[in-house]
């Protein structure tokens, strides 16, 4: 049971993710108009981009509805989370693409749209990298929590190619985002990341993880949460630098130090390591749309 102070803070750190993304005034408008326009009413027969499955805006509702029902039922259901995360994020996908533009290494990583699994990374080169640089320490965070970069499920239902990407892009950097903000993959790790996300994309399905993750937390490390954790993920992802716009594929060499200081990432706390890393849970699952091998891959008949 969530005690009173940790229900305080949440409440606290929530209003500053709204405040943030969604005021009324800024977003009701584009509600509005997004709603009218006759392209989202009916569905488009032709697919935008390699997998994409067109919905109109009536299959979106349900499908964000009953994706969260599922998610909430039954965390391990990766692929749920990750539809939700396709269908809600509309107008989050549309800020975090605008911010992209606005900066010169997003405007590379939008043209260029690298992609990060096994096959466009070179790992075992990689492995080879000094300790301290980012190429080195990521493999070490793959090996370490027993995670690979070809666990993304691609994106199906984003109605717009360039948001697509962005989706795309989110999912595949996430291990780097763990790595640079020194995080594992238990609760307290993923639950920072999640503060982290959510303030600096607005993505429903982020702030969903952070406001609910910690109600998995063991009661002996919400007060390490409340005083250590939450306080830095929420500096870190009101102050850093987007981290959408970090071309990570061309700083592989770059120390991991100097990186965090030019991100403007102030130094993660020491998280306890000895805790056995979360494994098909709600925060993780939902950021990632991880594969679930024993789910069907079968695209949703609409």
């Amino acid at each position: 049971m969530l005690t009173p102070s940790l229900i305080t803070c949440h409440n606290r750190a929530i209003l500053t993710v709204l405040q943030r993304h969604y005021t009324t005034t800024s977003q009701l408008p584009n509600i509005l108009n997004w709603i009218r326009q006759g392209d989202h009413i009916k569905t488009k027969d032709e697919p935008l981009y390699d997998g994409h499955i067109p919905i109109n805006i009536l299959q979106r509702a349900i499908l964000s509805v009953g994706s969260s029902i599922m998610a909430l039922t039954d965390p391990a259901r990766g692929d749920m989370i990750a539809v939700n995360g396709e269908s809600s994020g509309h107008f989050a996908l549309m800020g975090m693409h605008k911010k992209m533009l606005e900066n010169e290494e997003g405007q590379e990583i939008l043209k260029d749209r690298p992609r990060i699994n096994s096959s466009s990374i070179d790992l075992e080169k990689l492995k080879c990298y000094p300790d301290g640089t980012l190429g080195r320490e990521y493999t070490k965070f793959l090996e370490v929590n027993n995670v690979s970069p070809d666990t993304r499920l691609p994106v199906r239902f984003v109605d717009d190619a360039d948001l697509a990407y962005v989706m795309q892009r989110y999912r595949e950097t996430h291990d780097l985002v763990h790595t640079i903000l020194g995080c594992p993959t238990n609760m307290l790790g993923e639950v920072a990341v999640k503060w982290v996300e959510a303030l600096q994309t607005g993505l429903p399905m982020c702030i969903g993880g952070a406001v609910f993750g910690p109600v998995r937390l063991k009661p002996k490390n919400r007060s390490t949460y409340l005083n250590e954790y939450l306080p830095w993920a929420i500096r870190v992802g009101s102050n850093s630098t987007f981290l959408m716009n970090v071309y990570y594929e061309r700083r592989w060499e770059q120390d991991i130090a100097e990186l965090r200081d030019e991100l403007k990432i102030e130094t993660p706390p020491v998280i306890l390591k000895s805790q056995r890393p979360v494994e098909n849970v709600f925060v993780e699952a939902e950021t990632n749309g991880l594969k679930m091998p024993q789910l069907d891959s079968t695209p949703i008949a609409m």
